[in-house]
């Protein structure tokens, strides 16, 4: 890539995600973080990173409680 950062389309829609404020729900409690969202479709993009990071981070967190 020559400096541009990646553009992400939606496979169902073809629009190009926009970042959106997404609440997640996972045994009871919820978070929130921002991440790649059609505006037509409202489906999410979850980056690996994202999954095995901060997601994974929150997870164990909460299964530890």
């Amino acid at each position: 890539m020559t400096g541009k950062e990646r553009k992400w389309r939606c496979g169902k829609c073809s629009r190009e995600l926009a970042l959106k404020k997404v609440v997640f729900t996972y045994l009871g409690h919820t978070f929130s973080h921002e991440v790649p969202a059609c505006p037509g479709c409202g489906r999410v993009y979850i980056s690996k990173e994202l999954a095995e990071g901060r997601i994974a981070e929150v997870e164990e967190q909460l299964e530890d409680k």
